[in-house]
């Protein structure tokens, strides 16, 4: 497969130093409908190319997030839909290419790599019009002066890919080339190849939306074209802006996938009870424990994101004491009811929803964030009352963040000991409970015919009681 760069993102190198390409002059941008959101797609992957942050960090950049408020509601979901599917379908966008192209272009040819992978994502992957996804693409290469050059190459690639998309796709094994080899190696080993096979190609899918709401989750169902999962969740796969939808500005209901809410759900009635929810933001637990009638102690290190949550409990018209802190060097004035850890991870479970995660993330991240989260684990375990709660929880796929932290966790703090969680909490997730009984999700679990409403995240989650 050519380089990742061709794809608009950086790629591990034995020549880390080599400079990024450089952009070139801008000479129009056309009004044409469509236009500014495939273009500002265009630099969302570009930025992320050059500075290596996950999509959501590149759309508060300055420019970004001013371009990207100026579109129309309905453009602005094209942009991310856009950008999604081009990092989700990575590996395939780039076979074609292979098998389209002699050679991978130059450098010299600006954004045109990126741009052509941009339309064959329309193409053969979205609900785009070929002439359309053709058209727009061509003249975003003749708006820059090094891929202006390269118009006519973009515009005879892409419609020879609409002509041809069935066969260009027919002998391409989409999971695995979709998956970086490092994680379909890794996820082989643990899972099998069958399940690593089946967690990949869930991957492939976009993500439907998953929402807690306070109460009548079948009313709220209902009115939101959705349906409600086992667990309680609301799942619906109805498009347009979140914040137009019918109970968000009345804050009746919170966006969180299923499997984050399993966690608080696992802690039982919380009413009453003081809890510490660790690294908190952007609130989706805080919200549900509060919901619950906790007295919620919500701690974070990252003020943006912590500036998110109050946002989110003001419009959900819920209370926490909200507090700024870096983990390992925070103490409570006293010990909690109940401590929430759900830690910083490599978030491989949340491919599905963040796609980017797959291309960012490398096998070192595991092992540190693995090492932060034992600390972690140490420091928030003489935070807990005698006989009270532990629960820990990651958003990974990899057991150094889950199973294994916690065996080494227990095998040092002899006052902790496990409480299993039961397959009749679990409604219709009876698979995910490990021997240990410990909560492991993986993104191929609740499978559905209408592949939109199939799947989660992978979550690990563990239950401790403190003994003495």
């Amino acid at each position: 497969l050519p380089p990742p760069r061709a794809l608009g993102m950086k790629a591990p190198s034995a020549n880390p130093t080599r400079p990024p390409r450089p952009t070139s002059r801008r000479t129009r941008r056309p009004a044409v409908p469509g236009f500014a959101a495939r273009e500002l797609a265009v630099d969302v992957l570009e930025h992320m190319a050059r500075e290596q942050l996950p999509v959501d960090a590149v759309l508060e950049t300055a420019d970004i997030s001013r371009r990207f408020d100026a579109l129309e509601p309905r453009d602005r979901g094209f942009m991310r839909t856009l950008v999604g599917c081009v990092l989700r379908r990575r590996g395939e966008i780039d076979a074609v290419v292979t098998r389209l192209l002699n050679r991978p272009l130059p450098r010299s040819a600006g954004r045109a790599d990126t741009i052509l992978r941009m339309g064959l994502a329309q193409i053969l992957f979205l609900d785009v019009a070929d002439h359309a996804a053709v058209h727009l693409s061509v003249d975003m290469a003749k708006a820059e002066a090094a891929s202006a050059g390269f118009s006519g190459l973009v515009n005879g690639v892409l419609r020879r890919a609409g002509r041809e998309r069935d066969a260009l796709l027919a002998d391409i094994d989409g999971p695995v080339v979709n998956t970086p080899e490092w994680l379909f190696q890794r996820w082989s080993k643990i899972y099998g190849r069958d399940t690593a096979r089946a967690i990949a190609s869930a991957h492939m899918v976009e993500a439907a939306l998953d929402v807690t709401v306070k109460s009548e989750p079948d009313a709220w169902a209902e009115r939101l074209g959705g349906v409600v999962l086992p667990t309680g969740t609301v799942r619906t796969i109805v498009g347009g802006p979140i914040t137009e939808r019918t109970g968000f500005t009345d804050g009746t209901w919170w966006i969180q996938d299923a499997a984050a809410a399993l966690p608080v759900r696992l802690m039982g009635d919380m009413a009453g009870k003081r809890v510490a929810d660790l690294c908190a933001a952007p609130g989706g637990k805080t919200a549900q424990l509060a919901a619950a009638g906790a007295a919620v102690t919500a701690v974070d290190s990252n003020a943006g994101r912590l500036t998110r949550l109050k946002e989110n409990l003001a419009r959900l018209s819920l209370e926490a004491e909200v507090v700024s802190a870096d983990l390992r060097t925070w103490t409570p004035a006293e010990p909690y009811d109940a401590v929430l850890l759900d830690a910083p991870c490599t978030s491989t479970g949340t491919i599905r929803r963040q796609p980017d995660v797959a291309w960012l993330k490398r096998p070192k991240d595991v092992a540190s964030l693995a090492d932060l989260q034992a600390k972690l684990l140490h420091r928030a375990a003489s935070w807990v009352k005698p006989g009270g709660m532990l629960v820990y929880s990651t958003c990974s796929l990899e057991p150094e963040e889950g199973e294994e932290r916690v065996a080494a966790f227990l095998a040092k703090h002899p006052e902790f000991t496990p409480a299993p969680i039961r397959p009749d909490e679990l409604p219709g997730l009876e698979e995910a409970i490990s021997p240990e009984g410990w909560l492991r999700t993986l993104p191929s679990h609740w499978p559905n015919e209408e592949a939109r409403l199939a799947g989660l995240d992978g979550f690990f989650a563990a239950r401790l009681l403190k003994t003495v």
